[in-house]
């Protein structure tokens, strides 16, 4: 029997372990859950007689390094900041790792100690990064293998409210880690645009926006994520001119957003003292200068503050959202990043009869130099919509990439060691394989001219 450790049990692992579990008796498995939440990891296993949950604090060294030791493989669910240390404690106890996290620095590191103890460490296994890569390389790798220089490449991916299941204006769900949804574009970002960089300041990444027509769901907005350029390399495309990440919402999300990062809200290190017994309408007043007409309603301070109309939607959806109410937010937490992550987990839950929508988009600008310079544009869509009260569309894409990888690895299918993203043919062609057979499958469409201009001018 092998054993599988599976370490988190948050919102994008029902998919991974329900996967798991379903599979073990006929491969083999005993899977064990382990979450420091005790009540969710057993919600998760149920009484499923080839799994278990256990309580595991992460910080709890030694429980941690006898779980891995016992394990013959590791499937990592928690947040990216235990990416290494998990990672470490992999290598020491020679147990393989599938993890959903960007592969840092940190685990770059530890690449030629992998291989020597014979460990694979897979990275970036779930969905944006994961499915996401392995489509691109396959497309990236295919235009090269048929003679093409590609020249454009761009990249979207976004989980929203599902068309028909619109139930608030800014037609967004929480369905995976709403922390990172506060603090999305913290970082800033930069990218390649028809040879030239561009820098976008964490300031304005939402105001800096462009239309994309996605098939079969419609106009989108997409935003640049962190940094593209380094993605030169990860893909092979050293004479690209045009190389873009982002992702994707519905119209009027971004401006909304754009106006709550510019009041200055998403922040995880100003402590506001009794946040708790605070309004949403004393916090936002705090952010307010001193002269903006203090004896107003706070909807127009903030309009005016803002420059924006008083009665138009930003406003609206900041009303809709409670960034104006009179109640004490009850915030568990310090600051005000918590206390909106405790606002967003209420506002934009995905509702019993709800579903969400998961869209991933490539477009590809190719050149055929020993075809009369023929020209093309690739693009590749894939939508997947959740079950209304049920498995979100979210934790199937993030967990089922996860879980063939983990299956394929017990069953010896990777011959690699070492620190791996799955842009490798090796790895991302049975992955994709065993993806499809389960309908996850991306709709390609080849167009004869390419757009003459990039994302956006400028």
């Amino acid at each position: 029997m092998k054993r599988i450790l599976v370490l988190g049990a948050g919102q994008s692992s029902p998919y991974l372990i329900r996967y798991l579990l379903d599979g073990a008796e006929d491969n083999g498995w005993f899977v064990t859950v382990g979450d420091r939440d005790i009540r969710l990891a057993k919600s998760r296993v149920g009484d499923h007689a080839w799994g278990e949950a256990i309580r595991l604090d992460i910080n709890d060294t030694h429980m941690l390094s006898a779980q891995i030791r016992a394990a013959d493989m590791v499937v990592n669910f928690l947040p990216a900041k235990f990416l290494s240390l998990i990672g470490r404690d992999c290598v020491h106890n020679e147990t393989s790792m599938v993890s959903v996290s960007y592969r840092n620095a940190d685990i770059r590191a530890i690449h030629r100690d992998a291989r020597r103890q014979g460990v694979l460490l897979l990275c970036e296994m779930g969905l944006d990064p994961g499915l996401d890569l392995m489509s691109a390389m396959t497309m990236i790798h295919r235009v090269q293998h048929d003679g093409g220089i590609i020249e454009s490449f761009e990249s979207y991916g976004g989980g929203v409210a599902a068309p028909d299941g619109d139930d608030n204006p800014l037609r967004y769900v929480i369905t995976w880690n709403p922390r990172n949804v506060v603090m999305s574009g913290e970082a800033g970002a930069q990218f390649l645009n028809q040879g030239r960089i561009k820098i976008v300041p964490w300031h304005h990444v939402f105001d800096r926006t462009w239309m994309i027509d996605v098939d079969g769901v419609g106009p989108m907005e997409g935003y640049p994520n962190r940094d593209s350029i380094s993605y030169r390399e990860t893909f092979g495309l050293k004479d690209v001119k045009t190389l873009i990440r982002g992702t994707l919402r519905y119209p009027g999300w971004s401006e909304t957003w754009q106006q709550i990062v510019h009041l200055g809200l998403p922040n995880e290190h100003l402590r506001i003292p009794g946040l708790k017994d605070r309004t949403w309408k004393e916090i936002v007043a705090m952010f307010l200068p001193r002269d903006v007409a203090a004896q107003a309603p706070i909807e127009q301070r903030v309009a005016n503050y803002l420059k924006v109309s008083p009665t138009g939607s930003i406003i609206r959806n900041l009303t809709w959202l409670g960034l104006f109410s009179d109640k004490p937010t009850g915030c568990k937490g310090e600051t005000v990043t918590d206390a909106l992550v405790e606002l967003l987990e209420d506002k934009l839950q995905l509702l019993p009869d709800s579903r969400d929508l998961v869209v991933l988009y490539h477009r590809i600008h190719a050149r055929y130099p020993e075809q009369n310079d023929r020209t093309e544009v690739i693009t590749s869509t894939f939508t997947l919509e959740g079950e209304p009260g049920g498995l979100t569309a979210m934790a199937r894409t993030v967990g089922q990439p996860a879980a063939v990888a983990a299956k394929l690895l017990l069953a010896g299918e990777f011959p690699l060691t070492g620190c791996h993203i799955p842009t490798l043919p090796a790895i991302y062609k049975p992955i994709l394989r065993e993806l499809e057979k389960d309908g996850l499958k991306f709709r390609e469409k080849v167009l004869p001219s390419p757009p003459e201009n990039g994302p956006f001018n400028g």
